[in-house]
């Protein structure tokens, strides 16, 4: 599960690509014009970021331009009609990491989409373990002691936060930022019966659950 932002002004094709991610079992924030997908940028934290290149205050390159540098890391994809090697110089050459020209079949995205969203997870293991607790980023797994705990997408990006960051607070506010849609329904109630379920179905009744309460601040993950 990740968190993906899609810049298309064209209402049919970003309906399209939206509903086809979110199949994908991807969180999709949508924008329309550039200067609010750069707003979004400056707001949250994406792991992949989708950018057409010609839009309504702000082009793709100008946003991506910006993205790059504030020191933004995550991948960008173009899409675009333009399809040059000039044109392909100017979005490389802004730190564009993909170039996907119009028209294009969703299968094609799709497999864009998937080996972008695959780079960085080469320099990592795709099992993260922490004593009994292990979660497999590959096969969407999660287990205690080898038995397997079924997770919600919401549950699953939690966890998977938390183990890559033993030890870190976590405030409610970055919690809700990097784990939920900004569109979706979030607030610090929704985040407590998120953290509550969970512990509930790691951790019986008896245990000292290892995902502790933070107060006044938020919430962290004790090794």
């Amino acid at each position: 599960m990740v968190k993906i932002l899609l810049a298309e002004d064209d209402r049919a094709l970003g309906e399209t690509i939206v509903d086809v991610l979110q199949r994908e079992s991807h969180f999709v924030d949508w924008e329309t014009d550039g200067s609010s997908a750069l707003e979004f940028l400056k707001s949250y934290q994406y792991e992949l970021i989708i950018l057409d290149w010609e839009m309504p205050s702000m082009t793709g390159i100008e946003v991506c331009n910006a993205y790059r540098n504030e020191g933004g890391k995550s991948p960008v994809l173009f899409l675009t009609q333009r399809s040059s090697i000039s044109d392909k110089v100017t979005g490389f050459g802004v730190g564009a990491d993909d170039y996907l020209p119009k028209p294009f079949v969703m299968k094609e995205l799709i497999l864009r989409v998937q080996a972008l969203l695959r780079r960085p997870q080469n320099l990592v293991n795709t099992v993260i373990a922490s004593g009994d607790l292990s979660l497999n980023l590959e096969t969407r797994e999660f287990t205690r002691n080898g038995n397997p705990i079924k997770l919600s997408p919401i549950e699953f990006s939690l966890m998977e936060l938390f183990l890559k960051n033993p030890g870190v607070v976590f405030s409610n506010d970055a919690l809700l930022d990097r784990v939920w849609p900004s569109s979706s329904d979030r607030s610090p109630y929704t985040l407590r019966n998120y953290m509550r379920r969970l512990r509930l179905k790691i951790y019986a009744e008896s245990e000292d659950p290892k995902i502790r309460t933070v107060h006044g601040v938020g919430y962290k993950f004790d090794q």
